[in-house]
This record gives structure tokens, sequence and C-alpha cells, in this order.
């Protein structure tokens, strides 16, 4: 690889850009000494040419063990089969280390490179690996209400509460609870997963948790019942309003329409019975 490497520095010298055999496979020490020469090359090098789009795809291929050693440290989070997606992640990372590296700071490019990979990769976790979306703030405040909680809870040998984690966290006693509840959209499990041997074998975790919401039974009473409603006129749909949305007494109702109390309960009770008689037809 000297021999090359020495080749390709006379090629530069000379205004040329040289070939560089499976530049992915170079070995770390000289993917640093030639990322150095192809830098400085592509600094003078009009963008969108071929010639600097080679130096750039060249740059990539030999700087990809840094996306490899950094996507490394994620290997317990994404499993065999997610590291390929953190590479991937990574190499975006990458190449904007490359476009926005400058030789002329005098720092290494493995220096100025690893934390946008890192962040690149973080920032793959922080947006997908919540099952459930959830806004950004509470997905900080979540990572600080965890290391707010080991922190006390080694202090004081006991689970802290939270007024002493707002206090630690300078946060609201409700934005604490609030991060706790955002915490349970971190993880999620299937309604249908075996969660252990019951009387009749295995059972559901829906067999547990699941129930009759009684609120179902109205909608297909508020489908009934909404063409009823507009077939109404305006003045017996203000009643019904003012009388169940509102909760004026039949007192006030009158007051508005210049009627007694009694005019009002009659033009009600009619009302309610012919609603009553078209849901009963409709069913």
């Amino acid at each position: 690889m000297t021999a090359t490497i020495a080749q390709t520095d006379k090629d530069l010298a000379t205004g040329r850009l040289p070939e560089i055999p499976e530049p992915g496979k170079m070995a770390p020490k000289d993917a640093r000494t030639l990322s150095k020469l192809f830098f400085a090359k592509l600094a003078v090098l009009e963008e969108g040419t071929p010639e600097h789009q080679y130096a750039r795809n060249t740059l990539i291929e030999m700087n990809m063990s840094l996306v490899r050693f950094a996507a490394g440290r994620f290997r317990n989070r994404g499993g065999a089969d997610g590291m390929e997606d953190i590479v991937q992640v990574g190499v975006i990372g990458l190449i904007k280390a490359i476009d926005r590296f400058e030789i002329s700071r005098e720092v290494e490019f493995t220096s100025f490179a690893i934390p946008y990979i890192v962040g690149e990769i973080k920032r793959f976790f922080r947006d997908t690996s919540w099952s459930v979306h959830v806004p950004r703030r509470l997905q900080e405040a979540r990572v600080q209400l965890a290391k707010a909680t080991e922190e006390l809870q080694s202090r004081m040998g006991r689970t802290p509460t939270v007024k002493e984690l707002a206090e630690l966290m300078d946060l609201t006693e409700e934005e604490v609870i609030e991060a706790r509840l955002a915490s349970n959209g971190y993880n999620s499990a299937s309604l249908d997963a075996t969660i252990g041997g019951g009387p009749d074998g295995e059972t559901a975790l829906a067999d547990f948790i699941g129930c009759d919401d009684a609120a179902m039974e109205l909608v297909e009473d508020f489908h009934a019942l909404a063409p009823l409603l507009a077939q109404l006129d305006e003045r017996e749909r203000s009643i019904l309003h003012w009388r169940f949305v509102e909760e004026l007494t039949q007192a006030q109702i009158g007051e508005r329409l210049g009627c007694s109390q009694m005019h009002v309960s009659r033009l009600l009770s009619g009302t309610l019975k012919r609603l009553r008689k078209g849901m009963l037809t409709t069913q």
C-alpha cells in the first residue's frame, strides 16, 4: 500500500485523480493518509464535476471503517438484522462530515467525522425506536427522568417521589408525570401475545386487559338520531341544545324564547317523544 500512496501523491501533484482499487477494503491507517490527499484535491475541484464526484465517493468508501466502528457501539440495540440499517444511517453521518470538513482546520478527519456518524445513529434510534409517536420534548424528558430516578435511588436507597424528581430535574410535578406516561410509548406488546398457560392452555394478553366499552353501544344510536335531529325546526333544535348542551333550566330557556316554563316543558316533552318514537322505528 506504501507504493500506492506514493503513486497517489504523485498523481495528485500532477493534477490527476488516481484509481484506488477497492477503497472500502483499505486499512484504516492507509485510509487516513489517502483521505488527506483526497480532501486537498476535493477542495479545489468544482462541485458537480465527474472528478469531484469521484473524489467524494472514494472518500466515502475509504472511511467506511469509521462507520462500522461507530455502529459497533449500538450492536446490542440493533441486533444482527438491524446492524445493516444502523450502518446505512451511519453512512449518512459520514457523508455530512465529508461535505462539511475543511482540511485547513488542521483537525483529523476521524475526530471530525465520528460525532457526525454517532449523532446520526442516535437520531435514528430516537425517532424510530418509539412504538407510539411521542413529542421530542417528552422523549428527551424520558431520558432525563431515567437518569434522575437512578441518581436519587442510589442516593436515598428508595424510589424517589414525583416532587423529589421535579426538584432535581427543574421541572414541574405535572411535567414529571407527563414524562412517566410518555415512557409507556417506548415499548409495545401485541394483544395476541401469549403470557403463559391458563386453565385452557395459553392465554392472550387481550384476555386480561380487554373489556366491553359501554360507549360503543351509543355509536349506532348517534347514527340513528342524526337524521331525526335534522328534521326538527330551528326552535326545537335550539331548545335541545340549551337544555342538554348548555344545561340551562326550563325557566332560563323560557326567558330566551319569551314564554313560560310550562310552555317550554310541553315543547321539550313533545320533541323528545318524537325523537324516541323515531329511534324505536329505525331499530
